[in-house]
């Protein structure tokens, strides 16, 4: 028996198609000579640290750094049913196909089961990208060897296992010793969550340090024969201007809008060519929860929640969290069939979808360019409508209409370039002039998306009819001032844009490179960090500690969030670690470089950093509540099996034992016991203290000479027992 493991319950459906079909199991199919079985993504993890050693669990300066070479791994505990199917069928096979994602994860996904159930079957490689059956039927005709790709199962593991200790590491490091400064709860370091901080909070501080300075547009108002349009001044030579190359010095262009007015213009030249525009590609998800954030203000954890629904409960869309845009030549010839399901499940949609030609190929269809997955597209499943929610209604036609624009003709438009000359100084204009609307139909009302948006100078007025060479005047031109503006806050929609094109914000040269290299090939990514399936749980962590909040429809960091930034070194608030973790990771694929000698090598710089910090502790500043009997920080402390909290003092390891009851998240401070001027200590002939125990309703009576005296007395009906006096008994 040869035994097929798919990533995914829907490609292992495809292979059993692709097979000539199979009968369905308990979590396999039987298709004869040949078992189909699936995971649910990762079906193992790694240990954590408590799973090593039980002391780990608490969290401990003095255990730092941890780490576990070689490292483990355990069953998932919601994946345990069908890891025990998996490796049962792996006893009764004699050979194994996997087919785990034509990528790193993919790969390491499938040998992990591998290695755990240790297997040494022989095992081929089956590479499907697109679930549709003939190219399934052709990945099946040309399997390779399992061993072949090694190095990017290595490569994987290698990434997987260094953002554990770097993470678990920095975290705990920078967490216990904000923790002594006063700082509650746990300052979240990682690979990639922390330079999307780093980019919030330098563009947040950019914004605010930005000084208004002034630059100047000339534009002049020109009248040919019947046609008056405008038309920007364009700069030359000797213009004085700033460094984003526009003009500023009011006087030279006030001198130059002066020359222009009134004087008689020349039609230098004019061209009109005719141009056409492709639709927008299919959705990828990141670029589907940009649109989500950008139309409804869904945050992308949202999107990809709903995205998950579509797929699994309704079976509407493909995979949900493919980061490319491209489909597969061979999906073309289903479109009959998936414009005919979205014309019946969305009723908005019938009337488009029908008038959608299934003849047309646009350039979305390029197999050459499909990677791992291809686009998020509709299926030819259809639902009742009413039925979705809210947000997926809308999830949905957004992924619908963009499939039905394939199918709609380009739009189609004259461009025509005027440049004219008054006065010796030359002015320019562009008009754009529909001439096929197109898919262009579809997306009418779509403010805002940046694929309908051409250059704000554009106008559409129809100057196809001037010609180089007519005369006309100059009636008006203005210099205008304007004022130079920062970059803007972010807002969920352009930091997710910027999550793929991080490189730019990259200081070393080389390790640009190194990242921009990361995405060749890649349509939608260019120099990235974090991936489309988990870029939205790391913004949300980020927004779960505290560290970025929402402003209006902006994306801030908090207070904690810039002192926790500026605590950390560069390495950690800059993307350049992922770029050198890229050079290591692709030696490792080459058979290079080791997983091992990688994560020894990050070992060296995790110890470095969490000695650093023991040493130095971190310079966060905090608003803290100080112990009233030692002055050092109080820390709110959650009760054991308790959702309750009490306050303690950060001095307890230097013998300090005040603490206090919490209330609405402070400490309730201790009223000091009144001393007694009646009942004095038989010890030291100081007044005595009535004080409440630990038991409800009941009290002792202490020295109000402690910690020099330390006698106790029990409480009898209000009154000290001096007959059972104590020492040291405090608090009984």
């Amino acid at each position: 028996m040869q035994l097929f493991i798919a990533e995914k319950p829907d490609l292992a459906k495809a292979i059993v198609d692709g097979l000539g079909g199979g009968s369905r199991k308990d979590g396999y199919y039987d298709c004869g000579d040949s078992y189909v079985t699936w995971c649910y993504g990762h079906m193992l993890q790694l240990l954590n640290p408590e799973d090593y050693d039980p002391r780990f669990g608490k969290w401990n300066m003095d255990d730092l750094p941890i780490s576990h070479i070689p490292w483990k791994k355990k069953p998932s505990n919601d994946k345990k049913d069908q890891l025990k199917i998996i490796t049962t069928l792996l006893k009764q096979a004699k050979s194994v196909v996997h087919a785990g994602d034509p990528d790193d994860e993919g790969q390491l996904l499938v040998d992990e089961v591998l290695e755990y159930a240790a297997c040494s079957l022989p095992v081929k490689r089956l590479l499907i990208n697109d679930n549709n059956i003939s190219v399934v039927k052709r990945s099946l005709a040309s399997m390779r060897d399992n061993r072949e790709f090694a190095g990017l199962s290595a490569a994987a593991e290698a990434r997987s296992i260094g953002d554990q200790l770097y993470g678990y590491n920095m975290s705990r490091a920078y967490t216990l010793a904000a923790n002594k400064a006063g700082f509650q709860g746990v300052l979240s370091v990682g690979r990639v969550q922390t330079p999307i901080l780093g980019l919030v909070v330098r563009r947040d501080r950019e914004f605010e340090a930005h000084t208004k300075s002034y630059y100047y547009n000339v534009t002049g108002q020109f009248t040919f024969g019947d046609l008056s349009f405008p038309a920007r001044y364009q700069i030359v030579n000797g213009d004085p201007v700033d460094e984003k190359g526009r003009l500023s010095n009011q006087g030279n262009a006030q001198g130059i809008a002066d020359a222009a007015k009134g004087a008689q213009a020349t039609l230098v030249s004019a061209a009109t060519k005719k141009k056409d525009q492709h639709p927008p590609l299919p959705y990828n998800l990141l670029k589907l929860q940009t649109d989500a954030s950008r139309k409804f203000g869904f945050r992308p954890d949202q999107t990809k929640d709903i995205t998950q629904s579509l797929r699994e409960k309704h079976k509407l869309i493909t995979y949900n969290r493919s980061d490319c845009e491209y489909l597969s030549e061979d999906q073309h010839g289903d479109a009959p069939n998936v414009l005919a399901a979205i014309a019946n499940t969305a009723p908005t949609l019938t009337l488009v979808a029908q008038k959608a030609d299934p003849s047309i190929k646009s350039r979305a269809f390029n197999s050459s360019k499909v990677s791992a997955h291809h686009g998020i597209i509709p299926t030819e499943a259809t639902a009742d409508f009413s039925k979705l929610t809210d947000g997926e209604q809308k999830i949905y036609m957004l992924i619908a209409r963009a499939y039905i624009a394939q199918f709609w003709p380009k739009h189609q438009y004259d461009q025509t370039d005027i440049f004219v000359e008054a006065a010796t100084h030359r002015f320019a204009v562009r008009s754009n002039i529909t001439t096929l609307a197109g898919w262009k139909l579809l997306y009418r009302n779509d403010i805002g998306n940046e694929d309908l948006e051409g250059d704000e100078n554009d106008i559409a007025l129809d100057l196809r009819v001037l010609k180089a060479g007519q005369a006309g005047d100059c009636t008006d031109a203005v210099a205008s001032q304007m004022e130079t503006k920062p970059r803007p806050l972010y807002t969920m929609a352009t930091l997710l844009t910027d999550l793929t094109r991080v490189a730019q914000y990259v200081r070393d040269d080389r390790l640009r490179k190194l990242l921009v290299e990361k995405d060749k090939g890649k349509e939608g990514e260019h120099g990235g960090i974090g991936t489309p399936a988990t870029r939205d749980t790391i913004i949300a962590t980020l927004f779960d500690r505290g560290y970025l909040a929402e402003k209006g429809n902006n994306i801030i960091s908090t207070p904690t969030g810039r002192e926790f930034y500026d605590t950390l070194p560069d390495k950690a608030k800059y993307p350049d670690m992922t770029a050198l973790w890229h050079e290591q990771q692709k030696a490792i694929q080459s058979g290079d470089l080791n997983a091992i000698s990688f994560v020894n090598e990050l070992m060296e710089y995790i110890g470095a950093e969490v000695a650093n910090v023991k040493q130095n502790g971190i310079g966060i500043k905090v608003a803290f509540n100080p112990c009233p009997d030692c002055g050092k920080p109080l820390r709110r402390i959650k009760k054991k099996d308790k959702n309750e909290f009490f306050w303690g003092c950060t001095g307890f390891a230097d013998g300090c034992r005040f603490a206090a009851e919490d209330k609405s998240g402070k400490p309730v401070p201790k009223q000091a016991p009144l001393v007694s001027a009646v009942h004095k200590c038989m010890s030291c002939g100081k007044g005595l203290s009535r004080r409440p125990g630990r038991k409800k309703g009941a009290f002792w009576w202490g020295c109000s000479g402690f910690p020099t005296c330390k006698q106790t007395y029990p409480d009898i009906k209000g009154q000290p027992d001096f007959n059972n006096s104590k020492q040291g008994g405090r608090d009984e």
